[in-house]
């Protein structure tokens, strides 16, 4: 995020405090897909992802004077939605199917391997959605949200080395479900497993 993106952040929660609420509206626009996307992640319906950041706003603005400005509003924000999507995941579970039931990946003898690079990520994105929730949660918003693992310790509420012990956990579980067919050697994760050691 820009440095201009944040101050404005800023100035818009400053005037919503003292009293224009219509600022929070640019707010609202600028975090709401990557709320959605961040919730979808967690639950896997689009519908149940809108309900759920909608939700995250509401609470945010009901708790804007709780925002200390020690960090970036957008980190605080992401920290208030990852609870609030934890919370919900937790008291009503997304459906989920077995990763042994997950659909398989096409003719494993094409030429490229037996996946295209969107098949491979869409079969690692639902082998992620079926780990245990604090692995997880932990990929998601590293990976997926590409937050490092400051931030996203913050928005767990983790010390960094369980974010870090959680995320190579994660890989692991993965690798060891993804292993049997052949989709274990993502490409482009190489950088940020070192990052989160």
């Amino acid at each position: 995020m820009s440095d201009e993106q944040a101050d404005s952040d800023r100035a818009n929660v400053e005037r919503v405090l003292t009293g224009e609420t219509a600022a929070f509206e640019p707010v609202v626009r600028r975090w709401q897909g990557p709320l959605i996307n961040l919730a979808y992640r967690f639950c896997h319906d689009r519908g149940r992802a809108e309900e759920m950041a909608q939700e995250a706003f509401l609470r945010a603005f009901r708790a804007l004077g709780q925002w200390r400005k020690d960090a970036a509003f957008s980190t605080w924000l992401f920290a208030l939605a990852t609870n609030l999507y934890r919370t919900e995941i937790r008291r009503i579970p997304p459906l989920a199917a077995q990763l042994d039931r997950a659909n398989e990946p096409r003719d494993t003898r094409a030429v490229d391997g037996g996946l295209e690079d969107d098949d491979r990520d869409q079969a690692v994105r639902r082998a992620v959605l079926l780990l245990p929730h604090k692995y997880r949660e932990a990929l998601v918003l590293f990976y997926f949200r590409e937050m490092d693992v400051a931030a996203t310790a913050l928005s767990l509420s983790l010390p960094e080395g369980t974010v870090k012990a959680r995320l190579t956990r994660g890989r692991n579980l993965l690798r060891d479900k993804l292993a049997p067919r052949g989709l274990d050697r993502a490409r482009g994760t190489s950088e940020k497993q070192e990052a989160a050691k």
